[in-house]
């Protein structure tokens, strides 16, 4: 990392005011000074009638943009909408009977749910270990649905072997990036259908997420519940016939949680400013201070899992250090606002 990006990230961190040492952006993740002042202001215009919906399509317009930007994609192929359930849902219901799914076992349960769903309509879910994925995909294939990032462990998902073996077969991948975007670089361009809440690593509140994909993907969706946002003129499809929905991807667009995309913006704003390099650069050193530090083996994670005694957690949150118990294992994840000495508190309420 260069001068000029430690320099960037030095700035993007007095954005923040955590309490204590925050590690559980696998959580949530913080918001920014901005995103606080542009919340309360919300807060105040709908406390006094002041407040204009209106006003909130730019902000959510910029959001697309800015998050199509940070995962190399056209802004024309994002929809908006608040959960990445209901975008996993829209993908299981465009599954014919006898399609075949594959799963990592321990996927996290936003991703599963959904496909799992359609198992009584005919649809085949197959779970298998995260690292065996490629290797399972076969002809016979319709869908591998997995996370970038595992919730559960941080490990990694095997993106190039998986989308070679996807492309062999005929398959289509669909990735969940919740728990990767915002610190993990990742080449989205050609992925068939990417999901990605945003009130994690994107630094947004709770509230909206993301769809893109590849025009091909995304035509083969339907829209499951659309609304007057989905309209080709929102503002004039408030109400009764005909349908007119706008065109690729916006016709998938839900109606937006005006306060989350008003926290959301600034974040990922911040983002673009450090730069997604340096932004995974500076997590996963922190990351790696601490395996190394623990005994552990590097994995190129922002996000560390490891076995500790029953009650770590609590003890933890007593000495006011943030982290979350996951499947069992202690989970820290370390992001922009984290820094070295952040890792030793942990290593020595830990040691």
């Amino acid at each position: 990392m260069d001068q000029t990006a430690r320099t960037r990230l030095k700035q993007a961190q007095g954005q923040f005011s955590p309490e204590g040492t925050y590690l559980n952006s696998a959580t949530h993740g913080l918001l920014t000074h901005r995103a606080r002042q542009d919340l309360e202001r919300n807060l105040r215009e709908v406390a006094s009638g002041r407040f204009s919906p209106g006003s909130v399509d730019g902000v959510v317009d910029a959001a697309r943009s800015t998050y199509a930007r940070l995962a190399g994609v056209d802004a024309d192929r994002v929809a908006v909408g608040t959960h990445t359930s209901q975008f996993v849902g829209t993908v299981a219901a465009s599954l014919p009977p006898g399609a075949e799914v594959l799963l990592a076992e321990g996927e996290f349960t936003s991703v599963v749910f959904p496909l799992m769903a359609r198992q009584t309509d005919g649809v085949r879910v197959r779970e298998v270990p995260l690292e065996r994925l490629p290797d399972e995909v076969g002809p016979s294939t319709t869908l591998v649905a997995v996370a970038a990032v595992q919730s559960a462990t941080g490990l990694i998902a095997p993106l190039q072997d998986l989308r070679a073996a996807c492309a062999d077969h005929g398959a289509r991948l669909l990735l969940d990036t919740s728990q990767s975007a915002g610190w993990l670089p990742v080449p989205l361009d050609g992925v068939d259908y990417v999901v990605c809440s945003t009130y994690k690593w994107l630094l947004g509140p709770r509230g909206a997420a993301f769809l893109t994909g590849t025009d091909e993907a995304l035509a083969a969706l339907s829209p499951l519940a659309p609304g007057w946002y989905a309209g080709a003129e929102p503002w004039d499809a408030l109400y009764g016939g005909p349908l007119r929905l706008a065109s690729g991807a916006r016709r998938l667009d839900l109606a937006p949680v005006w306060p989350a995309w008003i926290g959301l913006a600034p974040g990922l704003d911040l983002l673009a400013e450090v730069g997604p390099q340096t932004v995974h650069e500076h997590d996963v050193a922190l990351a790696d201070r601490f395996r190394d530090a623990m005994g552990l083996e590097g994995t190129g994670s922002a996000i560390v899992s490891l076995p500790v005694p029953e009650g770590t957690a609590e003890r933890l949150g007593e000495a006011g250090i943030a982290a979350a118990v996951r499947d069992g294992r202690l989970r820290v994840g370390f992001h922009l606002y984290n820094t070295d000495e952040d890792v030793d508190r942990l290593v020595s309420a830990l040691t």
